[in-house]
């Protein structure tokens, strides 16, 4: 070939050919050398070496078959889609329809309570101000005047979490909850998602932006069953949704989030801080997005939330029991459906369901009687103001099933929304000191000086004394009620006398974590408190219901109890499995039932010792219990049980207009100057009457040698220490369910004289005075509640 050839075939693309290759044929009979076998051999493949066959799996799985695999897969989901497109129609709006009464029924199968009355006022859009609209907007869905009314990207994440049973679903925009609110139901199934999801696209396409906007906020629920934006302003602001201003509009656009956990009236101090950071990242929205600009934003102030109301037939108790159940039955759901908590509620508030409640009707009836017999009918706030501040909760519980058997949440559900059973707001004062024992009998906790911890384990019970932590003063140093100082004293009667001094020293020698740690799996809500010493004296935040349950733990031998008010739950055919209420072991029972042998003694030699132990009703009943009276007398408590009872009233000071906590002092105006409400007074009275009325004769199994259950111990000698004021704890936070955020601020000047805790060979008796006292002159009748 030539190079003018060449350059054409080049130009062509081709290539030059190999010029072909001649081969001598061998005379005939004449075998060809060894040589030129091999190349014809090399020249019958080309001249190149020949390639080993291809294996198995890359026969199957060529780039050509995937590539067309993926293609085809995608073809027919394209055409799944479009045919169920075609197939799926917008079916008609039932939302009001989609309402039905829940039904509650007591244990017994007997009619607690129905609610089923919608309250819902749809309002037309242009009735609701353009800026108060635009807050849904900026909560929910930013694109929703872009979009196509679904995010493809979020709701394929939800349909994979929902088919892997894992996580709360989400992602959806304000065409997709309206759907799901209006059309639809609250389902976690990928049937659901995928028709949530059509009918969306085709409601966004048939509907205008407007109409669906409507549809969303008169259909969703807000909480205090409140369906709608009209029934919400009313419910939160006692206005009219045409009323509404941006910083109302923005606290009911976040409130959809979580209605309940975000209700201000109601909310713990970690729901007060959600909300307020939802209400914030609203408002930034709208700023963002030029809906609201950034100086009116600066002068915007979380808006004032008015007090809930009961809903109708609902009075008395009936709507404290109710609450409690949906709270309990949405909790139930959260965890069994992978529900965000709006959904939960939406899933539960007036669907349909009949929820037949532990609550035993007689024993009900006769912790209401308790309270209004022994409190209530001696309160009259015209004669005393104080009076007007008493708030009273109980809850009782079956230790060996964890049923909550009576609760007591207020005078009436109408005048007091606040469940004062569940409330955590309220410092449990010395009703904890039984969980620092528990902690230190499960961890053969020592003292200072090296000596094990046990009912007959003897302290420093001196007034004010520094504690220590081996040697070092830890800067805390409580004072004992009224500053009472006792000589040395064994834990048992610290516990009868509650003696301060005694406890805070025993929580160090165990070490603040592991009480608290201890606290958590008897059943305590600790998340957010610090182990610190003034946590000794009571001072976190706890509820009646937490307090039961910790108290029916040592009860039923160390078996965590988590109380329940819900036996069954069934919607439409189906029911919601409802966890067992007791648990495995959290401490020993040898811990736990020590404890409880120790608690008789508070009963019988103690700061209960009038009002239960001496109580005509008794007959013979064993029982176990604790006083508690908080700093400034703003709390008290009685914590007590027998074998087969537990149950938990608090007392708390609350003014009715700010809903600050008060003191309690002069009320009934039946009381000695001061006239202090302690644990072992009205708190102990409520839960005598109750408990002797409703229970029989049983005793304790104990599997302890020690306490007073066992061995009756002796009334410890005092002295006391006059003050000009009456003294208090020491300053820590405000009572919630936060850990005080110091220490106190005084420290004694002077190291103590002795050692904080001896374990001598024999029991003290003698002290100052030298004769021993058996009757405290400032609390004869032996009631100190601290």
């Amino acid at each position: 070939m030539g190079r003018a050839e060449e350059r054409r075939a080049r130009q062509r693309g081709g290539r030059r050919a190999a010029p072909k290759r001649r081969r001598s044929t061998p005379a005939a009979g004449t075998a060809p050398a060894a040589g030129t076998a091999s190349t014809a051999g090399t020249a019958s493949t080309g001249g190149a070496t020949a390639k080993p066959p291809k294996g198995l799996i890359r026969r199957l799985f060529t780039w050509k078959k995937i590539l067309g695999t993926f293609f085809a897969t995608c073809l027919l989901v394209i055409a799944a889609f479009i045919g169920l497109y075609l197939y799926v129609d917008i079916p008609e709006g039932n939302a009001a329809a989609q309402q039905q009464s829940n039904v509650y029924k007591f244990s017994d199968g007997t009619i607690l309570a129905r609610s089923g009355k919608v309250n819902r006022e749809i309002v037309d859009l242009s009735k609701v101000p353009r800026k108060v609209q635009l807050t849904f907007v900026a909560a929910e869905n930013k694109s929703f005047y872009h979009d196509a009314g679904v995010d493809f990207r979020g709701t394929a994440r939800g349909l994979l979490n929902t088919l892997a049973g894992k996580g709360k679903q989400g992602g959806s925009t304000i065409t997709q909850q309206y759907v799901k609110n209006f059309y639809l139901n609250q389902d976690q199934t990928v049937t659901r998602k995928v028709k949530e999801l059509v009918i969306a696209l085709k409601v966004d396409r048939e509907k205008s932006k407007d109409d669906i906007l409507a549809g969303y906020i008169n259909t969703s629920y807000y909480g205090r069953n409140a369906y709608g934006i009209q029934a919400a302003a009313q419910a939160y602001f006692h206005v009219d949704a045409e009323d509404l201003d941006v910083q109302q509009g923005a606290y009911l656009a976040a409130l959809l989030q979580a209605p309940s956990q975000y209700d201000w009236a109601v909310a713990t101090p970690t729901g007060k801080k959600l909300v307020t950071e939802r209400w914030n990242y609203v408002l930034d929205n709208m700023v963002e997005e030029g809906w609201l600009s950034k100086a009116k934003r600066d002068t915007m102030h979380f808006p004032k939330i008015e007090e809930p109301k009961g809903a109708p037939g609902l009075g008395g108790q009936k709507g404290y029991l109710v609450e409690l159940a949906n709270q309990q039955l949405e909790q139930q759901l959260m965890a069994e459906q992978g529900l965000t908590q709006s959904q939960a509620e939406n899933a539960v508030v007036e669907k349909g369901w009949t929820i037949t409640l532990n609550i035993d009707r007689k024993k009900q009836a006769a912790l209401e009687k308790a309270v209004k017999t022994q409190l209530t009918a001696k309160l009259d706030k015209k004669k005393r103001k104080v009076d007007g501040d008493i708030q009273a909760g109980a809850v009782s519980v079956d230790p060996e099933t964890g049923k909550i058997v009576a609760l007591y949440g207020g005078q009436d559900y109408y005048q007091h929304y606040y469940d004062n059973a569940t409330r955590r707001d309220y410092q449990p004062a010395s009703t904890f000191k039984p969980v620092i024992l528990a902690a230190a009998l499960e961890r053969n906790a020592t003292t200072q000086d090296g000596k094990p911890i046990t009912a007959d384990t003897v302290y420093d019970g001196t007034s004010r004394r520094p504690v220590v932590d081996h040697g070092t003063k830890v800067g805390f140093a409580p004072p004992n009620e009224d500053d009472i100082s006792y000589d040395d004293v064994t834990v048992q009667q610290a516990m009868n006398k509650s003696v301060n001094s005694v406890f805070a020293q025993m929580g160090v020698d165990v070490g603040m974590d592991k009480v608290m740690s201890t606290a958590s799996r008897l059943g305590m809500d600790t998340k957010g408190m610090q182990a610190v010493p003034a946590q000794t004296l009571g001072s976190m935040g706890a509820s009646p219901l937490e307090m039961a349950g910790i108290y029916a733990t040592f009860a039923n031998h160390g078996h965590k109890v988590t109380p329940t008010i819900i036996k069954s739950a069934e919607n439409k055919g189906r029911s919601v499995d409802i966890p067992d209420a007791v648990g495995g072991s959290v401490i020993s029972r040898t811990a736990a039932d020590t404890v409880t042998s120790v608690l008789t003694g508070v009963v019988d030699d103690g700061t209960a010792k009038r009002s239960v132990a001496g109580n005509p009703l008794r007959g013979g009943r064993q029982v176990a219990g604790k006083t508690g009276t908080s700093d400034e007398n703003k709390s008290a408590w009685f914590t007590g049980y027998t074998p087969d009872l537990v149950t938990s009233v608090g007392l708390f000071g609350e003014d009715p207009k700010t809903k600050a906590h008060v003191s309690m002092k002069g009320a009934t105006g039946l009381l000695p100057p001061p006239g202090r409400i302690n644990g072992g007074g009205y708190p102990a009275q409520i839960w005598a009457a109750y408990t002797f009325g409703v229970t029989g004769k049983a005793t304790f199994d104990l599997n302890t040698t020690q306490g007073a259950a066992v061995a009756p111990t002796e009334t410890p000698t005092w002295t006391h220490t006059p003050t000009e004021t009456p003294s208090q704890t020491p300053s820590s936070a405000p009572p919630t369910s936060a850990s005080p955020s110091q220490s106190p601020s005084r420290t004694p000047s002077q190291a103590p004289s002795q050692t904080p805790s001896k374990t001598p060979t024999q029991t003290p008796t003698t002290g100052v005075p030298t004769a021993p006292v058996t009757e405290d002159p400032l609390d004869p009748g032996g009631e100190l509640g601290q």
